[in-house]
């Protein structure tokens, strides 16, 4: 591994894609550490050492610790995976969505667009909902988290919030065009990630004063082990259609003649429906934000607090609903079918057109489904470990599927730019083992 990490940085255009990508990272998490203007941080964080395991706390992960520091960049790049989300529900039922999703890349511009203006609105939302929060939070020995409340704190935390989330998102974009991996993934790792060394010291500082065992300690990194193979094995897993191409005549030359395979991935929707999932179940708890002094308000928030029957049950739901509509969205049989139709590829004992469509619809609603699942206990389980070892770190399943997903796309990434210059990539294939 390390040689080949040595070989990607010998490439010029590689190692300058790389050096970008982390110098963008490494912006986002100094403004995940710049305070907006009259918060004591000290207060802050103190309330949210005890707000762990909630959906404040959860929310805190993905924005990298940014909100528990009330940070200028606190809300992350939630607002616009929100934003990106409704358009995508909307494209369903909308013709006129679905006409621009049609149009390639001029369509897809526009669309960007309208999630950019969405991102906006729906930073505003939660940067006023978080400014209001604060300044009716005190720390644990009593100290105001906000020093002067009052309509200027919020007017000015909620314009702040509101350029930090344009910030973030036009830095994802400048990973995604000019760095590599999907920047927008990958600032929701870097903050997941941000944390783990700060929450390994802790739990050794548990172990060593004797407050954890080490029993309980062992067998919970034991099991973030398991859980990790077991979702690299899930992600990577594929079911492979076999597909035969007929030879043709044109000209002098003979084309085709050759078998292949379609690759279908059983989750090839990939970390987005545990996002869009985690992004929509934060929606109450903003909410009722603004209604703090509501018993009812109150109570709907604690049963969408993480670890509620209620919450892991519209958790898992929504996982499984998110993982077939964005399959759907990325992988269309029809044109599959007609691709092949077009080319003179056919799957052996399928009639090419509708029949071959309608098979390979059928395999993936059903290798789609196991994923899914697989994916929704991952999200679930590891709350209830925590809680029954009584581990003061919080990781839950969710952070590890995105973690791992977005590593597994990142070296996909820099693979495919090293086999483009004959480098071997990390993932080892079948037919690419050797150097080309």
């Amino acid at each position: 591994m390390l040689g080949k990490i040595r070989d990607a940085f010998k490439i010029p255009d590689l190692r300058n894609k790389l050096l970008f990508t982390m110098g963008i990272l490494a912006v986002y998490r100094l403004g995940s550490h710049i305070p907006c203007p009259g918060i004591g941080t000290a207060a802050l964080m103190s309330f949210f050492e005890r707000s762990r395991g909630t959906i404040l706390g959860l929310y805190d992960i993905f924005s990298g610790g940014g909100l528990s520091q009330g940070a200028i960049f606190g809300l992350g790049i939630m607002p616009y995976i929100s934003a990106s989300i409704i358009f995508q529900l909307l494209g369903a039922a909308i013709p006129a969505l679905q006409k621009l999703q049609r149009e390639g890349e001029e369509g897809k511009r526009k669309l960007m667009q309208y999630s950019r203006y969405l991102t906006v609105l729906v930073a505003f939302i939660n940067g006023l909902g978080v400014s209001i929060f604060f300044s009716s939070l005190t720390g644990a020995d009593g100290s105001p988290v906000v020093l002067h409340p009052g309509i200027a704190f919020q007017i000015i935390t909620t314009l702040t919030l509101v350029a930090g989330t344009i910030c973030v998102m036009w830095l994802g974009e400048l990973i995604t065009e000019k760095g590599i991996g999907n920047g927008t993934s990958l600032i929701i790792m870097i903050g997941i990630v941000a944390r783990f060394p700060i929450e390994i010291v802790s739990t050794g500082r548990m172990v060593a004063a004797g407050a954890l065992g080490i029993t309980a300690c062992v067998t919970f990194f034991a099991v973030i082990v398991l859980m990790t193979a077991g979702v690299v094995l899930v992600t990577q897993a594929q079911r492979r259609i076999p597909v035969q191409y007929a030879q043709r005549v044109i000209g002098r030359k003979v084309y085709g003649g050759k078998s292949t395979h379609i690759p279908l991935n059983v989750n090839a929707a990939g970390v987005i429906p545990i996002i869009f999932a985690q992004s929509i179940l934060m929606v109450p708890g903003t909410i009722t934000r603004f209604f703090s002094n509501s018993p009812f308000a109150q109570g709907f928030a604690e049963a969408f607090t993480p670890g509620q029957w209620l919450y892991n049950l519209i958790y898992a739901i929504l996982i499984i609903f998110f993982a077939y509509f964005y399959t759907a969205v990325v992988i269309n049989p029809v044109d599959m079918a007609e691709n092949m139709k077009k080319y003179g590829g056919f799957i052996p004992g399928l009639r090419p057109g509708a029949q071959t469509a309608s098979y390979i619809d059928k395999v993936m609603s059903r290798i789609t489904l196991p994923g899914a699942l697989f994916f929704a206990l991952i999200a679930i389980i590891p709350m209830y470990i925590m809680n029954s070892l009584k581990v003061p770190w919080y990781f839950g399943g969710t952070s590890l599927i995105i973690v791992v997903g977005v590593v597994l796309d990142t070296m996909r990434a820099v693979e495919a730019q090293m086999l483009m210059r004959h480098y071997e990539g990390f993932i080892k294939k079948g037919h690419l083992r050797g150097r080309r």
